[in-house]
C-alpha cells in the first residue's frame, strides 16, 4: 500500500498503486475490482483517489507528429512539460495549458482543463480530435466527437469515470518565440478589474491576480496580466533548464495567518507603481510561475491546501464576484493566492466546468473555518446559477454537485451503457453519489 493524495495533500489515503503498462496490464487490474487512472497527481482534491489506482505516468510515448496539421499523437502519461520541451524548439505550443506544466495529457482531458485563453481558445478537449479509451469490459475504442459523441462528451471532463484514456491526438499551435509579451495593469478595485478584462478581450491570454484580503473601496484590487506570444526571433529555450527550487520542509500551520497574508498581498499589489507595464518574459514565467518552486503546496502546512474555484454566468455580471470577495475578505481565513479569469462559451461536455462568465480560484489552508466559508460560497454560487470545479474539489455535497451539473443523469446513463458503472470509481465520485 502507498500513501497518496492530491496536490492539496487533503485528504491523504493508503492505496494499491498499479503501474498501467500496456492494455493487458490494465485489463488484469480491472478483473480484480474497481479502480481509477491517475496521472501526475496534480488535481487538488480527491478526484483521482481510490483504494486502487492505475499509475499512468509510464505510459508516456510520443507516437507521431504531423507538421502540416500540428497534430501530435501521444500516450496519456505524457506531461505538458514534455510537450513543451519536445515541440517548443520546433515552433509549436499546446493550444491550452493550465497553471502547471506538470500535468499529464490524460489528466488534462479527463478534467477538460482550461488556461488563460479560454475566452479565445476554449478548453483542452476542444483541441483533441480523438482519443483511445479502454472500457470497463477491456475493449479499446477510438473515440471522436463525430463517431462516438456520447462517449466523447462524457469522457472529456468526466474525471476518469468512463474508462482509462490510453492515448490522444492533440492539436498544437504554431508560435514564433518562447517569449511572451506581458502587459500588466494595476487596478484599484473589482469594478475596474472586470472592465479592464472586457476591454482587453482581444488579447490571447488574460488572468488577474486578486487581493482577496482587501476590503471596502479596495475590494477586488488586482494585477491584470495580458499576454501574446512574441513575434520576434528568439533562441531562448521553451522551458527553463534550471531545476525548480525545492521546499525542504513544511511550514508550521500557524505561519500562514491572515495578518501575514494581508501584509504580503498589499506589498505584492504595491510592487508595481505605474498603472501599466509591458515586458517580455519567458513562457514558463507567464503560464506556470508556481512551477519554479518544487512542492510549493508544503507552504500551507501539514493540514494541507484546498482550492475553491467557481464560475458564475456572464448574465449575472460581477455581482456574485463582489459578494464572494466580501465573504472571503471578512472571513478569518488566509487566502494568499486568487486568480480571476473570463471564460468563453461552454462546450458540449457533460461535466466540463467552464461556461461563459467569470471564474475565481482561491487557495486556502485546510481548516474548519475554510470549510465553513466554502459552504457559504456554495450557496452564493448556486443562487447565481454557477458551478464548482470538480478537479479542485474535495468537499462538495451530492446535492450541490447535481445542481451545478444538471446533466449528471445523462452522464450516468452513458457510463452504464458502456460498462463503466462499478468499474471506475473514486472517493469523489462516491461522495457525489455517482454509481
Amino acid at each position: 500500500m502507498t500513501a497518496i493524495g492530491g496536490w492539496g495533500r487533503w485528504p491523504m489515503i493508503e492505496a494499491e498503486v498499479v503501474e498501467a503498462g500496456r492494455p493487458d496490464t490494465i485489463r488484469a487490474a480491472l478483473a480484480r475490482g474497481s479502480l481509477v487512472a491517475r496521472g501526475a497527481g496534480r488535481s487538488y482534491g480527491d478526484s483521482a483517489l481510490a483504494a486502487r489506482v492505475l499509475d499512468m505516468t509510464q505510459l508516456n510515448r510520443l507516437r507521431s507528429f504531423d507538421p502540416a496539421s500540428g497534430v501530435a499523437v501521444v500516450e496519456a502519461g505524457v506531461t505538458v512539460e514534455e510537450l513543451m520541451r519536445v515541440f517548443g524548439p520546433r515552433g509549436w505550443f499546446p493550444a491550452v495549458t493550465p497553471g502547471t506544466r506538470f500535468v499529464t495529457v490524460g489528466g488534462a482531458l479527463a478534467s477538460d482543463v482550461h488556461g488563460k485563453n479560454h475566452h479565445r481558445g476554449g478548453s483542452f478537449a476542444d483541441h483533441v480530435p480523438w482519443f483511445e479509451l479502454l472500457l470497463g469490459n477491456g475493449d479499446v475504442v477510438r473515440v471522436a466527437p463525430e463517431t462516438e459523441p456520447d462517449l466523447f462528451h462524457a469522457t472529456a471532463g468526466g474525471m476518469g469515470l468512463t474508462g482509462v484514456i490510453l492515448a490522444l491526438a492533440l492539436k498544437l499551435v504554431p508560435v514564433a518565440s518562447s517569449m511572451i509579451v506581458q502587459r500588466t495593469l494595476k487596478l484599484p478595485d473589482l469594478e475596474r478589474t472586470v472592465t479592464a478584462i472586457e476591454a482587453n478581450a482581444d488579447w490571447t491570454y488574460s488572468a488577474a491576480w486578486i487581493d482577496c484580503q482587501a476590503r471596502g473601496r479596495a475590494l477586488g484590487r488586482s494585477l491584470l496580466l495580458l499576454g501574446e506570444h512574441s513575434k520576434g526571433p528568439d533562441k531562448a529555450p521553451m522551458v527553463p533548464v534550471r531545476a525548480p527550487i525545492p521546499i525542504p520542509f513544511e511550514l508550521p500551520s500557524r505561519t500562514l495567518t491572515r495578518p501575514v497574508v494581508t501584509v504580503f498581498n498589499a506589498l505584492y499589489h504595491g510592487r508595481q507603481r505605474a498603472y501599466e507595464r509591458t515586458t517580455e518574459v519567458p513562457c514558463s514565467s507567464f503560464f506556470h510561475p508556481l512551477d519554479a518552486v518544487a512542492g510549493w503546496n508544503r507552504l500551507y502546512g501539514r493540514r494541507g491546501l484546498m482550492q475553491y474555484q467557481f464560475v458564475t454566468p456572464q448574465e449575472a455580471g460581477a455581482a456574485p464576484l463582489a459578494s464572494a470577495l466580501r465573504l472571503i475578505s471578512t472571513a478569518s481565513v488566509p487566502a494568499p493566492l486568487a486568480v480571476l479569469k473570463a471564460f468563453g462559451p461552454a462546450n458540449q461536455n457533460l461535466l466540463s466546468f467552464p461556461m461563459r462568465g467569470y471564474t475565481l480560484a482561491v487557495d486556502m489552508p485546510v481548516s474548519a473555518r475554510a470549510l465553513e466559508l466554502s459552504e457559504r460560497l456554495d450557496r452564493l454560487v448556486l443562487e447565481a446559477g454557477g458551478r464548482i470545479y470538480l478537479s479542485k474539489d474535495a468537499r462538495m455535497s451530492a446535492d450541490t454537485f447535481r445542481a451545478c451539473y444538471p446533466r449528471w443523469e445523462e452522464f450516468e446513463e452513458i457510463r452504464a451503457r458502456h460498462g463503466a458503472s462499478g468499474r471506475f470509481a473514486t472517493l469523489q465520485s462516491k461522495r457525489l453519489g455517482l454509481a
